[in-house]
C-alpha cells in the first residue's frame, strides 16, 4: 500500500512541476508584453512633450493626471497578473485534490463486498455483487476488480464491510 501511495505521490509531483514550468513560461511572456506596453506610452509620453508648441506649453496638471493613470493602470495589470497566477494555482490545488479523493476512495473499496450495475445489461436491471480484489486506475478514472472482471466505480450500488458481518 506504502507503494502505491509513494508512486501516486511521485506523479503528483510530477503534475505539479510542469503546471508550474508551464505557468512560468507564460507569466514570462506577460510581463514582456506589459513592458512593451509600458515603454511604448512612456515613449509617446516623451514625444509629445518634445513635439508641443512652445508658445502653449501642455498644462502641468494634463501630465500629472496621465501619469497618475499610467500609475494607476500598471497597478491594476500586476495585480490582475497576480489574481490570475493565484486563479490557476487554486485550481491545479483543487484538481490534484479531486484526484487525491477518488485513487483514496477507490483503494479503501479492497475487501469490501460491492454491488454493481452491469454495464453489459442495456435495461440497467441486472446487478453484480462481489468482493473486491482489487483497484486499478485506467483512463484517469478508478476501477474495481469484483470476480475477474474490472468495473468502473460510477457503477457502485452498494457497499458493505464483510467484516462487520
Amino acid at each position: 500500500m506504502s507503494s502505491v501511495t509513494s508512486e501516486i505521490t511521485n506523479m503528483q509531483n510530477q503534475t505539479a512541476f510542469y503546471k508550474l514550468n508551464q505557468e512560468k513560461q507564460n507569466a514570462s511572456a506577460r510581463v514582456a508584453n506589459s513592458t512593451n506596453d509600458s515603454n511604448m506610452f512612456l515613449t509617446l509620453m516623451l514625444k509629445q512633450l518634445e513635439n508641443q508648441d512652445p508658445t502653449e506649453p501642455t498644462d502641468n496638471t494634463q501630465w500629472l493626471s496621465q501619469l497618475a493613470q499610467y500609475s494607476s493602470l500598471e497597478q491594476m495589470t500586476q495585480m490582475n497578473e497576480g489574481l490570475s497566477k493565484c486563479m490557476s494555482y487554486m485550481s491545479s490545488m483543487y484538481n490534484d485534490m479531486t484526484v487525491n479523493s477518488e485513487i483514496t476512495q477507490t483503494l479503501s473499496l479492497i475487501g469490501k463486498d460491492v454491488t454493481v450495475k452491469d454495464p453489459d445489461d442495456p435495461s440497467g436491471t441486472r446487478k453484480i455483487s462481489g468482493k473486491v480484489s482489487e483497484a486499478s486506475f485506467e483512463d484517469g478514472s478508478g476501477r474495481i476488480k469484483i470476480d475477474g472482471k474490472f468495473y468502473s466505480i460510477a457503477n457502485i450500488l452498494s457497499v458493505k464491510d464483510s467484516s462487520l458481518q
